[in-house]
């Protein structure tokens, strides 16, 4: 799961929360979501029991790419904004 996680943030210029502990609870929210319902639904959002409208939060759920512009990283603090989840170096050194 983790593999595949990286793969899409790196083809999308996104990389994963740099907090490891967050970041393995998402990794196994879905992992979890995936054996239990068939689906990567995003552990952070309420599944609705009804396939076709939880279809929009099999992640990469259908709002991440939004939230990732505005907030820069999604719902779930799995998928961060490079520039976000990078310490910036050289302020007040």
């Amino acid at each position: 799961m983790r593999a595949w996680a990286e793969e899409y943030a790196r083809k999308n210029g996104w990389v994963l929360n740099p907090d490891k502990k967050v970041l393995d609870s998402v990794i196994k929210g879905l992992a979890r979501n995936e054996k239990k319902f068939g689906e990567r639904y995003c552990p952070c959002r309420i599944r609705s029991g009804d396939k076709e409208k939880d279809k929009a939060i099999i992640c990469p759920c259908i709002y991440h790419k939004d939230e990732i512009a505005k907030d820069g990283h999604c719902h779930c603090q799995l998928y961060y904004r490079k520039e976000i989840a990078e310490p910036v170096t050289g302020a007040g050194e």
